[in-house]
């Protein structure tokens, strides 16, 4: 690619392409209130309704007075900027192939998926449920999985084709062994991290899920939640490319602005599984 046929507003389509392909924890999220994000810093306000009231009804009688919602406004506030700056030099893209520099912004965008995957299962320690389990195994982490669900049951969370559960890969491999077990659908990892269900709820694998060392093992901070329960904004705010002054190189830089925050808490459960030494 000839430096001068960069296209920004084309390119900054085919990142966000590719950083689509790439998310787990951001595709699972709420992602309606983007809009148009310039710097870091921004705030995006999230408007929510509060309940409605049910009465019953009675046949030639007249209904009350209609009930005045209530409503909040919460603020996503976008306080991460992530950038990439890479060359190529001619040399060397004159002895490859032409999609060399597609292929560079491909792996760009593998990066800043992960960075933006780690931000959201970062958010663990704002969860207000959690439910923490020792010694997780094949024969019991069906049956923790299943106790966390309940608790989204609990705070009337009761369609399960809304519900994802990602977990780490060494409890994934439990998972999958468990389901062996079981006689169950053993289902093999496909794209994007999909490994089957549990209960109705799409189980996913993410590399990106913080795992703490304790006195005991090994805790894996894993997620069980809506995909409204958690919010995110982004914007691709600045793909440029250049010659560097002092290189004979065509080179690339580009700045991934985003935030995230909990915005329906009773839809988010911390699965906080341990595995021993």
């Amino acid at each position: 690619m000839a430096i001068t046929n960069f296209i920004p507003t084309i390119w900054s389509e085919n990142l966000y392409r590719e950083l689509d392909k790439q998310y787990i924890a951001v595709a699972n999220c709420n992602r309606e209130f983007e809009g148009d994000i310039k710097n870091m810093g921004a705030v995006v306000k999230i408007c929510g309704v509060g309940s409605v009231n049910i009465s019953d009804y009675t046949k030639n009688t007249d209904m009350s007075t209609p009930q005045a919602l209530s409503y909040t406004v919460r603020e996503l506030t976008i306080d991460q900027a992530k950038y990439f700056n890479f060359q190529i030099d001619d040399i060397d893209r004159a002895q490859s192939t032409p999609k060399l520099m597609e292929a560079a912004m491909s792996v760009a965008a593998s990066a800043l998926a992960n960075e933006a995957d780690k931000y959201i299962y970062g958010l663990y320690e704002d969860a207000n449920t959690s439910v923490r389990y020792d010694s997780v195994t094949a024969d019991n982490v069906i049956d923790y999985i299943i106790e966390a669900r309940q608790k989204l049951y609990e705070n009337n969370v009761c369609d399960a084709s809304n519900v994802v559960i990602e977990v780490s890969p060494a409890i994934a491999s439990l998972i999958l062994k468990a389901k062996a077990e079981l006689a169950t659908d053993n289902t093999a990892a496909l794209d994007a991290g999909y490994l089957g269900s549990i209960a109705g709820c799409k189980v996913y694998v993410s590399n990106n899920i913080v795992v703490e060392e304790d006195t005991d093992g090994f805790y894996h901070k894993c997620f069980v939640r809506t995909k409204r329960a958690i919010a995110f904004a982004e914007q691709l705010s600045e793909i440029d490319a250049y010659r560097p002054e002092k290189r004979f190189a065509d080179a690339v830089k580009g700045l991934h602005l985003y935030g995230a925050e909990i915005v329906y808490p009773g839809e988010l459960v911390l699965l906080d599984m341990g595995i021993a030494y």
